[in-house]
């Protein structure tokens, strides 16, 4: 799987990767290397936890 990766800098000077098409998967580094380092384990994290993601089931009144 290939996942776009972006990596910008803070106001703190910490490097933050991110990968857009997964809501809430970032890893923060002293350097951009780090950064991307730590995404890995991250993503690897990100899809193990969404395999077994069940979303709750919507409640719905309708009036008739």
């Amino acid at each position: 799987m290939k996942l776009y990766i972006v990596i910008e800098e803070d106001r703190h000077g910490f490097f933050v990767a991110e990968v857009p098409s997964l809501p809430g998967c970032f890893s923060l580094g002293r350097t951009p290397e780090e950064a991307l380092t730590g995404m890995h384990q991250v993503v690897e994290e990100w899809l193990q936890i969404m395999a077994n993601y069940e979303p709750e089931h919507e409640q719905r009144i309708y009036s008739c």
